[in-house]
């Protein structure tokens, strides 16, 4: 059981980085990255006080660009000291601010003032993201739902869906490498690419450095694990697995994957 795709309250998770760990020792995990979005803080807050048999992975969750398409990078085993890492998440601090900003301005013209405020009250600290203004939004009866927020507001496609502030991809995949990591491409099918489209994705990011793509996040679809399989033997790429954890919920994912399904040698928890 491992799982290398999690997230705390440093971003847009529900448990504090100690609690995510001592749920995860609780579940048997032997392996763990915390990968918050665009930050090591929740990483490096637990990284000297790891429960008893658990072994924790130096972990983030980049958001770059490709092309017009915001993706989403893993980064695991890196040196979380680096310093072009640490340029890199600063730069992405910013971006994140300015993204915000943007969101907020478009959900004010939508008639939701202080909308940047309120999502900064809500992530108390985190990495602002989306989720955080769905709450917002919540929390004053803009919407009944978060799901609605996302739906009407906040998803692809909608006014609330703002990419344009990420690095590249090859910017993104470079700094996990140069920082001593692997780069993993997360959740895949989530883009909504076509089967062509897909694989030029595959072949920027092995061009680019990368190392692995997710063949479980979350709970996958009839299918989905095995054509994933098959993208990662054609592009000759490792394998990742993880719950990508945010919060408990009745659709979500429960912490870990078991990994004895796959074929020896082929994992990136055997590489980490």
């Amino acid at each position: 059981m491992i799982d290398f795709h999690t997230h705390s309250n440093a971003s847009d998770g529900a448990l504090s980085p100690s609690e995510l760990l001592n749920r995860a020792a609780e579940a048997g995990i032997k392996a763990v990255a915390l990968t918050d979005h665009d930050t090591i803080a929740g990483f490096a807050s637990v990284s000297e006080s790891v429960p008893l048999g658990v072994r924790l992975v130096s972990g983030v969750e980049l958001s770059c660009q490709w092309g017009k398409v915001g993706i989403h990078i893993v980064g695991l085993g890196f040196d979380a000291t680096s310093g072009g890492l640490v340029a890199h998440l600063n730069g992405l601090d910013s971006a994140r601010l300015q993204r915000a900003e943007m969101i907020a301005h478009r959900l004010d013209q939508k008639g939701m003032p202080g909308a940047l405020a309120g999502a900064m009250a809500v992530a108390a600290g985190a990495q602002i993201g989306r989720p955080h203004f769905a709450r917002w939004m919540v929390m004053n009866n803009h919407v009944k739902t978060e799901a609605e927020a996302f739906k009407r507001f906040l998803g692809k496609g909608k006014v609330g869906d703002i990419s344009t502030v990420w690095p590249d991809l090859q910017q993104t995949v470079g700094t996990i490498v140069e920082a001593g990591g692997l780069a993993v491409l997360a959740h895949p099918l989530k883009y909504r690419l076509t089967a062509t489209r897909l694989n030029a994705l595959c072949a920027a990011f092995v061009t680019a450095g990368g190392a692995a793509i997710e063949v479980i996040n979350g709970r996958p679809g009839p299918g989905e694990t095995d054509r994933l399989m098959s993208l990662a033997g054609a592009h000759q790429l490792l394998l990742s697995v993880g719950s990508d954890f945010h919060r408990e919920g009745e659709y979500s994912a429960g912490l870990g994957v078991d990994t004895a399904r796959f074929p020896s040698g082929s994992g990136i928890w055997e590489r980490v």
